[in-house]
């Protein structure tokens, strides 16, 4: 049974002061065995720090790979889904913007005020090589952004609306922020 050795496993969160989150990570050119066992330890580890999304970089894998999770809510469109993303391309987005808390599973026990777009679409590839398009707003939408950010080498404290809009929590308090 050789699903069996390739269960999903929870992998170290890389900390702000890891170069590798300042990193651009690297587009995936072909989905590999590898990168479904990365995506499946990723869901783990992102549900496991109660988090709602992880960038491969925040596992110290440099690759253009993010997951999504936004915990069911009646009140947030597009919730309760796990979304993957493979060499994601945010390819429009509102110029309304809102402003929201945001914490980061990489900057545990804090939290800080990231104005971001209301609305995006987002163009990228699903664990299988499908080409996938969403349309997602307001958490969702921020969540996917966050991740992407990652991606680039840019944390949400590159973002804040002001440098006196961050504030220190409780550590079990970040969860559900990312």
């Amino acid at each position: 049974m050789l699903h069996n050795l390739n269960r999903a496993m929870v992998r170290e969160i890389r900390k702000i002061g890891d170069p590798i989150l300042r990193k651009k990570a690297k587009k995936v050119e072909k989905i590999t065995r590898d990168t479904l066992k990365l995506l499946d330890d990723m869901v783990e580890t992102m549900r496991q720090a109660h988090g709602q999304g992880l960038a491969a970089p925040q596992v110290g894998v440099s690759q253009r790979i993010a997951i999504v999770e936004v915990p069911k809510s009646d009140d947030i469109v597009g919730s309760g889904v796990l979304y993957t993303l493979i060499n994601p391309e945010v390819i429009k987005q509102s110029e309304e913007t809102w402003e929201h808390q945001e914490g980061c599973l990489s900057i545990p026990g804090w939290r800080g005020d990231v104005a971001r777009p209301y609305r995006i679409v987002v163009r990228a590839l699903d664990r299988e090589g499908n080409r996938v398009k969403y349309e997602v707003e307001g958490h969702v939408a921020r969540a996917f952004l966050h991740e992407i950010d990652h991606l680039d080498g840019v944390l949400y404290i590159d973002k804040l609306v002001s440098p006196d809009r961050v504030w220190r929590v409780k550590e079990e308090a970040t969860e559900d922020l990312e």
